[in-house]
């Protein structure tokens, strides 16, 4: 196997340069053919490609006949994400609350949040022996494939796997939120113990904790948190739940599921979309990053010090030698990400619990100095600000989250929104996503 590997290697080596050159396509003629690549223009607006009750973003409003950047907006079926946060107290754990209004379009009564709940905490097992059988044969660092591997599986144990009604596709879709939390964790434990050679324990879920507490708990050996710990994490669960339909995965499962594929085939789908850095691993590139600038800024609270070093980032001599500061900027939000608002205080109290004020302090100067930088070096319109992921992976360091599950964290959050869209692509358009490609194709022979 290994002499024939290296043989197929050697060989598409040597015809990679065929390809390159076959495959390329000159960019001035996107901007001649009115083509916007990533179905976005230079200012970040969408092509429309659909219509959705779900979610909506909001970056732009109008003031005395013109659009102008504003801040950020998140909105879940009609209410702003941050009211729906904050109106969920300081100790409350609103997961499964805001599951229940994503899938079902309104906020549950009291009776039917409750049941929700208990619907939730039932259906958060696997099938006999799956843990062993499934997850444990092939343990990988990569911890999304292995649970899309998990999905896909799953679909052998469901006797209606291919029935795509309406009311079994939304069975279908709340157990999978439910067992997302097992099929992340336990998929760390394995390749933990069988890869990295520590000690593998699998701890049971409890049926009567949200959804936040159960993965801290399966997570850690003692199974302890505190209620800090479980409240920020939950937060940042319901900030990646959803994003206004027009994201990769999201795209992703509306186009699956129009074709009239199963649930465990469109949710796989999502999961592969997301598992891409350009899209679910960018907190691991912004946590990457400020590791290195940690080791090499002596005072976390010198801002010129602090400047420099991020000059040095912009100017691809540090760190990847990219050039980018990773957790700046978004495809649609200008002047403020929504999600980086809200989720701010829930991070300075967690870093307050675990005494990370120093690592704190260098995040906030570098929130408040990246996008002056970035704005005076880069030739853009677009102003930058933090996104969420700025944020996220710290809080995920603090929570002691190994780096392996972060994108599988992100996964355990959005399979909500993938589900509402699902959902909604079933009920209102029986019709299959078909792009328009142009093609400038040579002809190499006459008809």
């Amino acid at each position: 196997m290994g002499e024939l590997m290296k043989r197929m290697n050697d060989y598409a080596v040597q015809n990679e340069a065929i390809c390159r050159k076959n495959d390329h396509i000159d960019p001035r003629l996107y901007e001649e053919f009115g083509v916007n690549r990533g179905l976005r223009d230079e200012n970040g607006k969408g092509v429309l490609t659909g219509l959705t009750k779900i979610s909506r973003i909001v970056s732009s409003c109008v003031k005395d006949g013109e659009k102008v950047p504003c801040d950020g907006e998140l909105w879940y079926r009609g209410y702003k994400v941050e009211k729906l946060i904050g109106n969920l107290g300081e100790e409350q754990l609103g997961f499964e609350k805001i599951a229940y209004l994503l899938l079902m379009g309104e906020l549950p009564s009291e009776d039917e949040e409750k049941k929700f709940r208990e619907v939730i905490g039932t259906c958060r097992t696997l099938p006999t022996n799956f843990t062993r059988d499934v997850i444990m044969k092939a343990p990988s660092e990569d911890i999304m494939n292995s649970m899309t591997r998990s999905i896909l599986t799953l679909a052998a144990y469901d006797k209606k796997a291919k029935d795509i009604s309406v009311s079994n596709s939304l069975r279908q879709c709340i157990q999978l939120i439910s067992e997302f939390p097992l099929l992340a964790v336990y998929a760390y434990h394995a390749y933990n113990h069988y890869e990295k050679n520590q000690s593998m324990y699998i701890h049971n879920p409890d049926p009567k904790l949200s959804t936040a507490e159960n993965l801290l708990m399966m997570l850690r050996h003692d199974q302890k948190y505190t209620p800090v710990e479980a409240k920020v994490l939950d937060t940042s669960l319901i900030l990646h739940m959803e994003h206004g339909g027009g994201n990769n995965s999201t795209f992703t499962t509306r186009v699956v599921t129009s074709s009239g594929s199963d649930t465990y085939s469109t949710i796989a789908a999502a999961m592969s979309s997301l598992k891409g850095p350009k899209h679910g691993g960018a907190n691991i590139k912004v946590v990457e990053m400020m590791d290195n600038i940690r080791e090499n800024v002596k005072d976390f609270s010198d801002k010129e010090e602090i400047s420099a070093y991020l000059m040095k980032i912009i100017d691809k001599q540090v760190f990847d030698k990219k050039g980018l500061i990773y957790g700046m900027g978004h495809a649609v939000y200008t002047l403020s990400d929504p999600r980086e608002r809200v989720f701010k205080k829930y991070v300075e109290a967690l870093a307050r619990e675990k005494g990370r004020e120093s690592d704190l302090q260098l995040y906030e100067n570098a929130e408040v100095i990246a996008p002056k930088l970035i704005a005076e070096n880069r030739n853009t319109i677009k102003r930058v600000s933090p996104n969420v992921d700025f944020y996220s992976g710290f809080v995920y360091d603090m929570l002691g989250i190994p780096r392996e599950l972060y994108t599988a964290i992100f996964a355990v959050a959005r399979v909500v929104g993938w589900s509402a869209h699902r959902m909604e692509e079933l009920i209102c358009t029986d019709k299959i996503i078909r792009p328009a490609y142009m093609s400038v194709m040579e002809e190499k022979e006459k008809c």
